[in-house]
């Protein structure tokens, strides 16, 4: 593997922003104090908060159509950790990686003890029943846990179960279900039957729950069943939580919803009815496009935040969303998507940190609408990055993660190690 880079370089690479970053800190905090705010304060939350990095992000993506890999993609699961321990390094922002099976299944011991020594963790396990692997015995073509046929069924009950046992030897305490199980056609699948047969299913894997895990079912509305999925939108993904018990909670991700849908209202219901299980993380244009987050609508983000932020500090019970990042990176560096995005998501958390909520509360009850849609872009635009930065410096990483990383040269030098991926075809002709 190349050399990780040292905390010396690290070190070298802020010296010379250190002192402006101090003065830009100080600066922040005086008209933070203003406020009634301190710095301080949004500094340690911020330095606690984390999101998971899914293993499969370090990889170059595709689209339907096609597949542009870049240099030095990761041959399998150890090199995808080792790239997940870089972008920890610089930004100190991703502790824990999520793993998805079958893409990832290596012997749970070795992947302990690589993860530990690159200082990192498991987060949720992620099961893969939306395509075939090799010498697997069913197909998955017309559907895996909502299939017609039992044998199907069982299949991915039994897949997902294998989950659960390499996340519980690995440290791992939940498992993310998502199934592109649906129809195509007007008339190819019985809504009511298919999604019995799914709740069927999903009792078997929820019984193989350990103590103290978390079943996290996630919904989409379309892909690659276009005309009807089973689990399509957050009312069905509610539903189907309810159902299996209190250990079933609903996972979010952002692109999963019909353009102009409010996400971060879906946020609040979930969180009232105690079944908000975590994030994907990513931002869109048009459908599930898997962008960058942020990228497009860091407004979006920062409400979805407003409404995490509210609820911690209202000490909602039982409070406790994971957060992960699920994007597809087809142009740029994924390390360096990877990077900017977990720093956007931290930024989205410092703003919603900033509102000020008795102000908000004040003009909600009074019904002053513009007042209120002030004070949470007062929030939304005040330019955190220092305290982004300063949570960096202290815990070691980077001040500016992305000129470190290119300044490293881990790209190339993980180029030279691992043979050039060739380039595939979508299957759309």
């Amino acid at each position: 593997m190349p050399a990780p880079i040292t905390p010396d370089a690290i070190a070298a690479a802020n010296a010379p922003h250190e002192a402006d970053l101090k003065r830009d800190y100080a600066t922040l905090g005086e008209r933070l104090s203003r406020r009634g705010i301190d710095i301080d304060a949004v500094k340690a939350k911020i330095a606690a908060f984390g999101v998971a990095v899914p293993s499969w992000g370090v990889g170059t993506g595709g689209t339907r159509f096609a597949r542009f890999p870049g240099p030095g993609e990761p041959r399998g699961i150890f090199d995808k950790l080792d790239d997940c321990a870089m972008i920890h390094r610089l930004t100190a922002a991703t502790p824990t990686v999520s793993l998805h099976i079958p893409w990832d299944r290596a012997d749970p011991a070795d992947l302990k003890a690589k993860a530990g020594s690159l200082g990192l963790a498991f987060d949720a396990m992620n099961s893969n029943t939306f395509s075939d692997a090799p010498g697997q015995p069913l197909s998955y073509k017309f559907g895996s846990l909502s299939h017609t046929d039992k044998a199907v069924r069982a299949q991915a009950v039994e897949h997902n179960l294998d989950c659960i046992e390499i996340g519980r030897a690995i440290g791992s305490t939940a498992l993310t279900v998502w199934i592109g199980d649906g129809s195509n056609f007007p008339g190819q699948s019985h809504f009511s039957k298919a999604l019995d047969r799914y709740l069927d299913a999903m009792r078997e894997v929820y019984a193989g729950l350990p103590e103290g895990w978390r079943l996290f079912t996630e919904h989409k509305m379309y892909e690659p069943a276009f005309y009807s999925t089973v689990v399509q939108d957050w009312g069905t993904n509610y539903l189907i939580a309810s159902e299996l018990g209190p250990k079933a909670f609903c996972l979010v991700d952002l692109g999963h919803h019909a353009p102009n849908v409010n996400i971060e209202m879906i946020v609040a219901r979930l969180i009232r009815f105690g079944k908000l299980g975590g994030f994907h993380f990513n931002d869109s244009r048009y459908g599930d496009d898997d962008l960058d987050a942020g990228s497009v609508d860091p407004y979006r983000l920062f409400l979805v935040f407003n409404e995490l932020i509210d609820a911690e500090l209202a000490g909602t019970d039982g409070f406790a969303p994971a957060h992960m990042l699920d994007q597809s990176h087809n142009v740029t560096d994924p390390i360096e998507s990877l990077m900017a995005s977990a720093m956007e998501v931290q930024r989205a958390c410092a703003c919603a940190l900033l509102v000020d909520r008795a102000a908000l509360a004040g003009f909600q009850e009074a019904n002053d609408a513009l007042m209120a849609t002030t004070t949470l872009k007062t929030a939304f635009r005040t330019d955190v990055e220092p305290i982004l930065a300063m949570a960096r410096l202290e815990k070691g990483a980077a001040i500016d993660p992305l000129a470190a990383y290119r300044a490293s040269g881990y790209r190339a030098k993980v180029a030279a190690e691992r043979p050039a991926a060739s380039a595939g075809g979508g299957g759309i002709v």
